[in-house]
């Protein structure tokens, strides 16, 4: 008698698929003239409408429901019932990654199909894999036409060692033209490549130099990592205390027990200093996972990830979401970092979840920050997560001396943007060999260009944002939507030329200033605007490591982590630019971030650190903190504000947004979504009101919040919510973003 399993599959719906098992009418596939046996995990090919589909045999029925929650499905007719079409050799998913999924699926209100989207990630790693060929040399030694080009390549290669094409091109410093011409003499000839097994990282491999402060605190790490259960520590330490060579003995304790290590970086660009320490202290690299590796090495890490082979990664957010056999310890570095939310399709934050995922696992979580998120810090004074602070840098280095510079007072030239006293400090710190930094967490050349003969705003023709200048690219660009334009000669609107001119500074005008002042000083820019790949941005940040650039304007991207030695002054060019009005309750909190991090990367290798903030407000609480180092005043202050208005980390935000391509269909449908919440003296609702983007991609876009105590089960409510609303029709969407971290 046949047998049906459910499958999910990765698709935008939230149930699972009943299939049957035991039949070969559809090109089942026996194993010794048994049926297949099917078991939760296993990964499988199914028909699926018109397609073949891969899915994943689910470990529980998931049953339809409609907007009012009754349940939909309905019993099928045995003979219209399709067969499973084979189970494919690969891994299955591990009970705790379906588990993980569920948890994640019900928590942001996602489609459990889209989060099992996340774990499949990797399109090849489902595909037969194929034999790969390389090239050897060959056993005999015919006469060959020689060149500079070939005589490289049969200096290099080396007898029964086979090598891919492309790496050997790329040691010898030749095409893969003149390997195909060996090839054809016969001195080369083709062989299969053998893939390399990862290496695994060696606990003991090295050990460190740690100041009495750093070995407790590395002894309690390591602990964590032992442990084989669940907790969560807080790594709390000033910049340059040495909190990453501190997590590594967390790492060490997980390897020891022969369990897999992840550790989660916010920005792609810090993986080189980070690879370059981890084969330090262990021995071998780890294997990286994010937006800049080859399918092919993505399809391999996460068979390897699923096998348990791969012991240690390194990876985006999305890391979080590989099929980890034995995931024993979660390292979130700069934990505070926004980077960690994704806001695309399923809406979650990296750490929450991290958190989540190491305590279905029995794993530990270690969340590492010099300015850690409120949430953490409570959690920790709560008891719930542990502490463990460095409150000293390294070797003794001081912390750098902050200024601040009212502009109002000592502001510079009308048309310029560094004061006098800014200028002085860079100065200074040139004639010691030293580097400055200056950071203004804008892109491109200009964030506005206005014409001077009619007062005309050069605006996105799909967003409701004025376009950018980008002088070096000679280009207009909406950060928003990707929508580029040739900078114009003339005024589109009253068709004056020349009239066009760009208001406000970003980074490139600042480095154009910087260029005026300091002619000889060699400088580099930090953006990702300016560097097209991965790679680039590597290199512009060895050059800044190495010392060749003496002075460096960069946006955000310089205060995620990295290490400058000869780094000396930090001038932050515009320390308001987050403090303005956003409706963002946590502007304070992100700002005080951001200007600490950056400052933070000064003075950290023996060199004396100074810091200036240019500000027009030198009394806010924000400055104050800055200057002062202060960051408990800052925190205490916040934590009372927050709580005074229930804000998170004391209460619960939900953000809906309603978009369509037309104003009056979004603002009908978002004031139809206010009427129809559910009655609840604990829940107010705010809005609907205009976004402050109000249209993005052409569509119009309309917000509400809603604002719960934290023992309110808020997404029971926004289910029953939801089951009161009309279904969207045409283009119209709603988006549910629980926790959410962005207001416009």
């Amino acid at each position: 008698m046949s047998q049906t399993v459910p499958i999910l599959l990765p698709v935008m719906v939230h149930q699972t698929y009943d299939y049957l098992v035991g039949q070969s009418d559809q090109g089942f596939v026996f194993e010794e003239e048994a049926p297949l046996e099917l078991k939760p995990g296993d990964f499988v090919k199914v028909p699926f409408g018109r397609q073949e589909r891969i899915g994943v045999v689910w470990n529980q029925v998931i049953e339809p429901v409609d907007e009012h929650g009754e349940v939909l499905s309905k019993p099928v007719d045995p003979n219209k019932m399709k067969s499973v079409i084979e189970r494919l050799d690969v891994p299955p998913l591990p009970d705790v990654s379906m588990r993980f999924a569920q948890w994640v699926g019900n928590y942001t209100l996602s489609p459990l199909g889209l989060v099992l989207r996340m774990m499949m990630s990797s399109r090849q790693a489902f595909q037969a894999q194929k034999t790969r060929f390389g090239v050897q040399l060959s056993s005999v030694a015919p006469e060959i036409k020689m060149t500079s080009a070939r005589q490289k390549v049969l200096e290099i290669i080396e007898p029964d060692f086979v090598w891919s094409k492309s790496n050997l091109a790329q040691e010898a410093g030749v095409s893969t033209k003149v390997l195909d011409g060996l090839v054809k003499a016969g001195a080369l000839i083709q062989a299969q490549l053998k893939e390399e097994p990862f290496p695994a990282p060696k606990p003991n491999y090295m050990q460190p130099d740690f100041s009495e402060e750093q070995a407790e605190a590395a002894h309690r790490l390591r602990g964590v990592g032992k442990a084989r259960a669940f907790q969560t520590m807080l790594l709390d330490g000033v910049t340059g205390s040495g909190k990453t060579e501190v997590y590594f003995e967390a790492i060490a304790g997980a390897l020891e027990q022969g369990r897999q290590v992840l550790v989660l970086l916010p920005e792609i660009s810090l993986t080189k200093q980070f690879l370059e320490r981890f084969k330090q202290r262990f021995g071998c690299l780890p294997a990286s996972w994010h937006s800049a590796v080859s399918d092919g090495a993505r399809a391999k890490l996460w068979r390897a990830v699923a096998s348990g082979e791969v012991k240690a990664v390194i990876g985006a957010r999305s890391a979080l979401f590989l099929p980890f056999k034995d995931l024993g310890l979660i390292i979130v570095d700069e934990e505070h970092d926004t980077g960690y939310k994704q806001e695309t399709n399923v809406f979650y934050h990296a750490r929450d979840m991290a958190v989540v995922r190491g305590s279905l696992g029995k794993a530990g979580v270690v969340l590492a920050s010099a300015t850690p998120s409120l949430e953490s810090l409570i959690n920790a004074g709560q008891g719930r997560y542990g502490h463990v602070k460095l409150e000293s840098r390294f070797h003794g280095a001081a912390l750098p001396q902050m200024s601040a510079i009212d502009m109002r007072k000592d502001g510079p030239e009308r048309g310029k943007w560094l004061s006098p006293a800014l200028i002085g400090a860079m100065q200074e710190t040139l004639a010691k060999g030293e580097q400055s930094l200056l950071f203004l967490n804008r892109r491109g050349y200009a964030p506005l260009t206005l014409c001077r003969a009619c007062g005309h705003r050069i605006q996105c023709p799909q967003c409701s944002a004025w376009l950018v200048e980008h002088k070096f690219k000679g280009a207009l660009s909406c950060h928003h939507c990707g929508f580029k334009m040739p900078r114009p000669k003339a005024c589109p609107k009253c068709e004056a030329e020349d009239s066009l001119v760009p208001c406000g500074p970003g980074v490139e005008r600042i480095a154009e200033e910087v260029r005026e002042i300091f002619p000889e000083a060699t400088q580099a820019i930090l953006s990702s605007d300016l560097a097209p790949n991965i790679n680039a941005l590597k290199e512009v940040i060895e050059t800044i490591h190495s010392g060749e650039a003496q002075i460096i304007i960069g946006t955000q991207i310089v205060a995620k982590g990295h290490n400058f030695p000869l780094l000396a002054t930090v001038g932050i060019v515009d320390g308001d630019l987050g403090l303005q009005g956003s409706g963002d309750p946590r502007a304070a909190e992100r700002t005080f971030q951001l200007l600490h991090q950056v400052s933070g990367r000064a003075g950290r290798m023996g060199t004396k650190g100074k810091g200036f903030v240019q500000t027009y407000l030198p009394d806010h609480p924000v400055m104050q903190a800055i200057l002062s180092g202060d960051r408990d005043t800052f925190v205490a202050r916040e934590t009372q504000a927050r709580e005074m208005l229930t804000y998170p980390p004391f209460g619960r935000l939900v953000a809906l947004i309603v978009s369509a391509k037309q104003k009056e269909v979004a603002e009908r449908y978002a004031r139809e979504v206010a009427r129809r919440v559910p009655p609840s003296k604990k829940v107010s609702v705010l809005g609907p009101v205009e976004a402050p983007l109000a249209v993005i991609r052409g569509r119009y876009r309309f917000r509400l919040l809603m604002k719960a105590p934290r023992d309110l089960d808020v997404q029971a409510f926004m289910r029953l919510w939801q089951a009161r609303l009309p279904k969207p029709q045409g283009d119209l969407r709603l988006v549910v973003d629980v926790d959410p971290y962005n207001f416009m």
